[in-house]
């Protein structure tokens, strides 16, 4: 069932056997698409107008800012922070919803704080590429059984897939697939409690002659299996 939506999905997928180290395959897929919109936003969609207008309006969360900084195009940052700084200046000087002193700069910065270009481009193209998953489960007996071979599915995509799975999918397959996604990501937990366990243990003098086993990076292990691996790659 290769089309060309699924191969990024497929690959992800892939990837994730072939080296468990890569961890959750959607977090693999976050950083693709977050390393592919750095590069667009600040290369050639930089001085497109309707870009320029969302990002002017949205901004970027202090993450983005820090990772497009490490980029090395400072020139095209720094016209994109000129524009929108422009333009938040502008907003909050507004005179005809200014009836309380401050309401315009609470108002404007509250949205600003909860909004960035980049995120949102990621959320709506990972929400597909979660979809698209589904799709292959339930439709390609390979690709199940890839699904089912993972290292694990980390805890915020594990809950994505899930609770998008529960609203798209008929009831008994639900059951199946919920059972096939718990099964790979309750087993990694337990696994992972286990090295967290000994790692605490190996700092007891009466343990220190035990071997780490799989242990010794395991705070850096739960870390990304608790709240995802968005790691930006380049430095």
């Amino acid at each position: 069932m290769e089309q060309i939506y699924t191969i990024p999905v497929n690959e992800a997928f892939d990837k994730s056997i072939e080296n468990p180290e890569c961890g959750c395959p959607f977090c693999t897929l976050y950083k693709k698409l977050q390393s592919e919109y750095l590069e667009l936003i600040l290369g050639a969609s930089m001085m497109e107008p309707d870009v320029r207008i969302k990002t002017n309006k949205l901004g970027f969360c202090n993450d983005h800012y820090n990772m497009m900084f490490v980029r090395k195009n400072r020139l095209g940052l720094a016209l994109m922070l000129e524009s929108h700084m422009d333009e938040l200046r502008n907003d909050i000087d507004k005179k005809f919803l200014n009836l309380f002193p401050g309401e315009n700069a609470r108002r404007r910065i509250t949205e600003l704080d909860k909004s960035c270009y980049i995120c949102d481009k990621i959320d709506f193209s990972l929400s597909k590429m979660f979809e698209t998953a589904l799709l292959l489960y339930e439709r390609d007996g390979d690709f199940k059984k890839k699904f089912c071979a993972e290292p694990y599915f980390c805890i915020p995509h594990f809950n994505k897939l899930i609770t998008l799975a529960k609203a798209k999918m008929p009831k008994k397959l639900y059951n199946d697939f919920y059972e096939d996604a718990s099964r790979v990501t309750f087993n990694y937990f337990d696994s992972l409690r286990s090295d967290i366990k000994h790692f605490i243990k190996k700092f007891d003098y009466r343990y220190e002659d035990e071997p780490w086993g799989n242990s010794k990076d395991s705070v850096e292990r739960a870390i990304k299996f608790l709240g995802s691996d968005s790691t930006d790659d380049v430095k």
